[in-house]
């Protein structure tokens, strides 16, 4: 798909993985939408990019469908979404206080899970209203994951599960929503310099780094949109999660 002037949304945006994927579509031409929670944050790229700023809880029907539609009013219909927005809390299924509260749980499912997919389903419905290009293309849609998804440490079973959905949805997403001409694909992070990660003592993060096995460093933000800028570029890149993680395969803890 061409970059230029296509209308762009970026859940969590402001920060992290989703500022990477943010700057790579608005260097290649799109029209970038920060959706986010962090307003002060997500206003000052949104007008470093060129783009808007749009205030959204992806876990609420009503939060994203206003999103879009602001989104929409602005750029028009949606043709690339990114979905970054997600938390990422420990906690094991059973604990020194018990069981782990199923309230925990639950929000970390409706954020990274549920919000991906209501961020999909609207995202979706804007890019079957889009004009096709000579492949048939209308749009693209993009999940993040996790490795955890497939090797989930003591004390991530919440976002495992979170994460594992993810990756569930996406090949199925990807044959239901060809007829419309979408593709959609997920990528699967490793260890990634976010600001949860730069939070970490130095000798943390060094220690994190010397388990991957090459490079043998944390990933940056603008690798991970190098990654989204190539899943656009190519058209035959559907209904696959990538793995980007330095060959790193989590040890239990």
């Amino acid at each position: 798909m061409d970059f230029k002037n296509v209308p762009a949304v970026v859940t969590g945006g402001s920060s992290g993985l989703g500022e990477g994927a943010a700057r790579a579509l608005a260097a290649a031409g799109a029209k970038v939408a920060i959706f986010d929670l962090n307003e002060a944050r997500g206003r000052e790229i949104a007008e470093e990019l060129g783009g808007i700023f749009v205030h959204c809880d992806v876990s609420s029907a009503e939060s994203a469908e206003a999103a879009f539609a602001a989104a929409r009013e602005v750029h028009g219909p949606c043709g690339i979404a990114v979905n970054c927005a997600g938390i990422a809390p420990a906690g094991k299924i059973v604990g020194k206080e018990g069981p782990m509260p199923l309230a925990d749980f639950d929000k970390v499912i409706q954020v990274n899970l549920v919000g991906s997919f209501n961020i999909m389903r609207l995202a979706a419905a804007d890019m079957a209203t889009r004009e096709p290009n000579a492949d048939g293309e209308r749009g693209v849609i993009i999940s993040t994951a996790s490795i955890a998804a497939y090797e989930g440490q003591i004390g991530q079973v919440a976002y495992s599960a979170s994460k594992g959905g993810v990756v569930a949805m996406t090949l199925q997403a990807a044959r239901e929503l060809a007829r419309s001409g979408i593709r959609v694909n997920t990528i699967a992070p490793g260890l990634f310099l976010t600001p949860m990660m730069s939070g970490f003592p130095q000798e943390v993060q060094d220690s994190l780094a010397a388990t991957l096995p090459f490079p043998q460093r944390l990933g940056h933000p603008d690798e991970y949109g190098m990654l989204v800028e190539q899943i656009v570029k190519n058209p035959l890149l559907n209904g696959e999660t990538i793995r980007l993680d330095c060959a790193l395969r989590m040890a239990p803890k």
